[in-house]
């Protein structure tokens, strides 16, 4: 018997599947004795939902099984796991799939059952190299991941602390947003990803100098259209992270109007992305309400008026409609409170 020359294969799952089970106890004695860590399983049907369910590495699956072959299987499993290595085994070399298959579903090898492992203890022990690089490799990207969203969150920081009269902003337009999308009833993913971009949907201020950002009074022309690339910026910055790649349209787009007339793109009713009309409730809601340096919130029923005014125009009806029934079902008093808190004159109109 050969001895592994993979040391300590620690944290290796194998399922191995054959409707045989003499051949599944015979490799996973052989494989536990490498120091592997070995299931069996004997229905092809029950394999799929074991890997669907489990947490597996390598599968060792033999061609012909019944109810179904082992080329079946892999169909199968390759909708929802692409990472799984596999293997198949056949009794002869002319009873396997053809190697366009093999190639179609990703199959890392096939193996001719004989008395003797060592060719298969090859085929795993390469699988096994290749998985520990991809491990090191996304062990990189996750290290890498989580710089950069440090990083996001410092810049977003600083946006928020360079001016304290809009500190807390983009948590409160987040969490109105995700209060307005939930009352819309949309899906459990597109709340979250709306309640993401809200935190995120200034971040582009960064590039906005103080002289402009703090400024104490009317912006003129050419200030403004400082600020108003605001949009554009935030998404350069944030399109650089994989996981934000679902947010650029809705942070770039959140200054965009139904009428046409918003930047940066003069976007129109349905082709501004809904996540962006939400956030655009928010955000102008917040934004009244709110105390500047030149000029004192709106109270809640003067604000409450203007996203009325503003439905068809500025806003998409729709979430403006969506805001107010939320006002409705929570009542004026705790909505103040959940959505209003940072100002205590929210309540006069």
């Amino acid at each position: 018997m050969r001895k592994s020359k993979i040391a300590a294969p620690a944290q290796i799952s194998i399922l191995t599947v054959d409707d045989d089970p003499i051949i599944t106890s015979t490799i996973k004695d052989y494989f536990e004795r490498s120091g592997y860590d070995v299931d069996i399983e004997n229905d092809p049907v029950n394999a799929i939902e074991r890997v669907r369910t489990g947490n597996y590495d390598i599968m060792l699956l033999d061609f012909l099984m019944n109810p179904i072959c082992g080329d079946q299987v892999v169909e199968e499993i390759r909708k929802f796991n692409k990472d799984l290595f596999i293997v198949l085994l056949t009794g002869h070399k002319s009873m396997a799939p053809p190697v366009k298959t093999i190639r179609l579903l990703d199959i890392q090898g096939y193996y001719e059952k004989d008395d003797r492992f060592d060719q298969l203890e090859l085929l795993v022990e390469s699988c096994v190299k290749s998985i520990k690089q991809l491990r090191t490799i996304r062990e990189y990207q996750n290290d890498m991941s989580r710089a950069y969203m440090q990083t996001i969150e410092t810049l977003r920081y600083i946006v928020e602390t360079r001016d304290s009269e809009t500190r807390g902003h983009s948590e409160r337009v987040s969490q109105l947003s995700e209060g307005i999308a939930r009352e819309m009833n949309l899906p459990a993913e597109t709340v979250e990803l709306i309640r993401v971009a809200g935190l995120f949907h200034d971040i582009g201020k960064i590039g906005v100098p103080d002289a402009i950002l703090l400024k104490n009074g009317p912006l003129t022309n050419e200030e403004f259209n400082e600020i108003k690339k605001h949009p554009l910026e935030g998404e350069n910055i944030l399109k650089s992270y994989t996981p934000f790649q679902n947010l650029l349209s809705i942070v770039r787009s959140h200054h965009e109007r139904i009428s046409g007339k918003g930047y940066p793109d003069g976007l129109a009713g349905n082709d501004i992305p809904l996540g962006a009309r939400v956030i655009a409730v928010a955000d102008s809601f917040d934004a009244m309400v709110s105390n500047r340096t030149y000029r004192r919130g709106l109270g809640f029923d003067t604000a409450v008026g203007e996203l009325i005014k503003g439905k068809g125009e500025q806003f998409d009806e729709m979430v403006v409609d969506s805001f107010m029934r939320l006002v409705e079902k929570l009542g004026r008093e705790e909505f103040i409170k959940t959505y209003c808190s940072h100002t205590s004159e929210i309540g006069e109109t």
